[in-house]
């Protein structure tokens, strides 16, 4: 085997000193025993740099490790987050051990919290009182403008009090915890046995309480479904707050109250001016909750005009859906102004203006379909049976009259709109209400004989 070139070895030993120089002792292990005892195992030496380990209660879980989902508030696998303008931003400037107070000591919620009994309003300060602490950590919080520190690290400022120089000069870091935009009741819920986990979790089982144990809307929901009709009603304005006019305030300093997508897929995502209309249709009431009805008709009504409301050759076809979906229609436009004006203009209202009655131009069928023939499909007695709204938004009651009066008596044509068979059982119509039958019948009118 042929020999290295001294330079080639010389090279390779440097390179190792560099590398295990940079290194360190870190990486150097030592042999130490099993915590029982059985075997060895190799754990690595600490250097004098090394960072100490994470304080207990700065974060949810020791080492702000990531609290199960189970252990959160219901409704966070629809809302991983608070709502930033229901619940702004907080500061949290103190450390504290939920864990530690309720597990280990057997303190309950209400030992820190007793306001929370009795508490009507989301803006109560629930926070228990600095005197609070004073009994286990032997500090006197009597007077805050001169608290006197206890004995050993437990009673000392900066053992609770986290930011920089915490206690020195007897200030310590503020507390920011902003008024919630929600009317709430602490002790509406408090009667009714409903406990702290049902809105904020399991809060025992975590050190510090943050703005993630905060409650998500689709919890509520499982006690305030929409369709409540008892104390926990479940209407928008039940929980959030409102403008003078009584819809729901969704301005706010941390941004705007929008509706996420699980609630009835009414997200207001760029794509939501195509499918609004699916969402409205569906439930009016819920959009109605934040806007007024102004809102809506300022592009429908035609004071902004947007041009995909309806297809670009609307006016040729809307005549078949409005046939088949006029209350679809009338949330728009009114039939004896919008409809009625634009047949009169353009001349097949039955009082459009005669220079304007363009030949062949007409609303109806032609009369041997729409009058003269035999009841059908598309005979007039048809239409205004199955839909006598649209007939009244051009036709005054002096138009029917016209032709189904009594010949000579009420001045009519004397055509009969009744089925056949109809004599043997007039007398319940007539004294139902007889008015209808006096439209086309004199009271003295032989015909009635045999319905009064």
């Amino acid at each position: 085997m042929s020999r290295l070139p001294a330079a080639f070895v010389l090279w390779l030993a440097c390179g190792l000193a560099a590398l295990i120089a940079g290194l360190g002792p870190t990486a150097l292990a030592q042999t130490a025993p099993s915590p029982d005892g059985t075997a060895s195992a190799s754990i690595p030496v600490a250097s004098a740099s090394a960072a100490p380990p994470p304080l207990h209660g700065v974060a949810p879980l020791y080492g702000d490790v990531e609290v199960p989902l189970g252990w959160m508030p219901p409704g966070t696998q629809a809302s991983p987050v608070p709502s930033d303008e229901i619940f702004p931003p907080q500061t949290i400037s103190i450390r504290f051990n939920h864990q530690l107070h309720m597990v280990r000591m057997k303190m309950r919620c209400a030992s820190c919290h007793p306001g929370a009994k009795t508490s009507e309003r989301s803006a109560d300060r629930l926070l228990p009182a600095a005197t609070k602490c004073d009994n286990c950590h032997g500090t006197d919080h009597r007077d805050l403008l001169a608290v006197k520190p206890g004995k050993g690290d437990t009673g000392a400022c900066g053992f609770c009090h986290l930011g920089q120089d915490a206690g020195t000069g007897g200030r310590v870091a503020k507390l920011v915890l902003p008024a919630p935009n929600l009317r709430f009741s602490h002790k509406a819920h408090y009667l009714r046995n409903i406990s702290c986990g049902h809105c904020h979790g399991n809060v025992e089982k975590l050190e510090l309480a943050t703005r993630q144990q905060l409650p998500r809307m689709a919890g509520c929901f499982t006690c305030h479904p929409k369709s409540s009709r008892g104390k926990a009603k479940g209407d928008c304005i039940t929980c959030h707050v409102t403008r003078p006019g009584g819809t729901m305030k969704t301005s706010f300093s941390t941004g705007q109250l929008l509706p996420p997508m699980w609630l009835h897929g009414a997200a207001h995502t760029p794509d939501f001016l195509a499918r609004h209309k699916v969402v409205a249709g569906a439930n009016s009431a819920m959009c109605g909750s934040c806007h007024q009805d102004r809102f809506c008709t300022d592009c429908h009504d035609g004071r902004v005009r947007p041009r995909d409301v309806h297809p670009g050759d609307y006016i040729s076809m809307h005549a078949i859906e409005a046939q088949q979906a006029s209350s679809s229609c009338t949330s728009c436009h009114q039939l004896q102004s919008f409809c009625a004006d634009c047949h009169r203009r353009v001349g097949v209202g039955r009082d459009s203006p005669s220079a304007r009655r363009l030949a062949g131009r007409r609303f109806h069928p032609p009369p041997s379909e729409f009058t003269t023939a035999p009841r059908g499909p598309r005979h007039h007695a048809w239409e205004a049976q199955r839909n006598l709204n649209a007939c009244v938004s051009c036709h005054v009651e002096r138009d029917c009259v016209t032709c189904h009066a009594t010949k000579g008596i009420r001045g009519g044509a004397g055509v009969n709109p009744h089925p056949v068979g109809f004599t043997s059982r007039c007398d319940a119509a007539f004294s139902r209400n007889p008015r209808p039958c006096l439209v086309c019948h004199a009271p003295t009118d032989p015909v009635l004989t045999p319905c009064q």
